[in-house]
Order: C-alpha cells, then structure tokens, then sequence
C-alpha cells in the first residue's frame, strides 16, 4: 500500500521521511534519547545511522503492509512531534495494534489523542479493519489516559510482561472494535 497522509486538525500525520526536503532524523534520535519514552517503548540506540535505517524500515513497513507509521507532525513547519502507528497488521483477520509515543514538547497538548483517534478512524474506515488493539503498562498514565480518551476498551492484563525500570509491570490489554461507539 501506498503512505497515506491524514489531516488531523491541528495535526499533521505523514509517514516519516528522511529525504532532501524533511528530515524526521532528529526526531527519531530524540525519541531514542528521551527516558520516558524508552521506558514504556522498545526503541533503536540514539545512532544517527540507527534513525536512518528506522525510517527506511518504516517507509518499506508501508509497501509491505505489516505496519503503517505516521509522523505526527506540526502542520505549518512540518516538524515530527511524534509517531502513531499500527503494528502487526493482519489485513486477512482484520485487526491491527496501535501504538504511538510523544516527544517532551508535545505532549499534554492532546496531540496523541487525537492523532490515534485519526489514525483509528482511517483503521476502520479506510482498511476495512475490524479490531484495534492498544497495549499499555500498569504506571503508565500517559498511555493510560490515552486508551480511555480513544474509546479503548479493557480487555485484560498480561502479569508482569512488560519491563521497566528494571522491574516487571502488568500490561492492560485493551481494544476498539469497529462497531464500538
């Protein structure tokens, strides 16, 4: 499938981009740097090398439909303040995971909100899919407001699956269906 690029208001979603004209690089490294968002999110080594290699990762993830990425960016100066994405896309059983993370700058701005709520609505609309999941770990608040914001439903809770801080947390399990209101 081709990148597709969504307007979300006060939001610009487009897939990362390496290229002559934008540069996501500093972003990605940002991201890789950021302890809060390495502690909830697995992300590549803070190497310039690493974040170009992730982009084109994520631009091939496309052609290939086992991932869509979307830059979350802002729209008059294109800058990527963070990323949403749907993992694991199995377009035969119709569902998909999200998963998204924000630079410092951005967040508490309800960028993520209502970046996952464009990308869920493209999930539904657009590809035809059926199921959305949303994993997130117990301490996790930020992700946890997130879930409820979208309209997420507990599903829930795989005990101590995810490791932060060098200690094991639950993951809530939870899930937006198509015909969900």
């Amino acid at each position: 499938m081709d990148a597709v690029e969504i307007n979300a208001g006060a939001w610009y979603l487009r897939v990362p981009r390496a290229d002559g004209r934008i540069d996501d690089r500093p972003a990605v490294l940002a991201s890789c740097a950021d302890p809060e968002i390495r502690r909830w999110r697995n992300r590549p080594p803070a190497d310039p090398a690493e974040a170009d290699a992730y982009i084109r990762r994520r631009t091939l993830d496309w052609v290939r439909d086992e991932r869509y990425t979307w830059a979350v960016c802002e729209p008059t100066t294109g800058e990527m303040l963070g990323e949403v994405s749907l993992d694991h896309v199995d377009r035969h059983m119709a569902h998909a995971e999200a998963a998204c993370w924000a630079l410092p700058a951005a967040r508490r701005a309800g960028m993520t909100t209502t970046a996952l709520s464009a990308v869920l609505r493209f999930a539904f609309g657009g590809l035809g899919l059926h199921r959305v999941g949303y994993l997130w770990a117990a301490g996790n608040t930020a992700s946890g407001r997130v879930a409820q914001k979208c309209g997420f439903r507990t599903e829930g809770r795989m005990r101590d699956a995810w490791l932060a801080d060098g200690a094991y947390h639950d993951v809530i399990v939870t899930g937006r269906l198509a015909t969900d209101r």
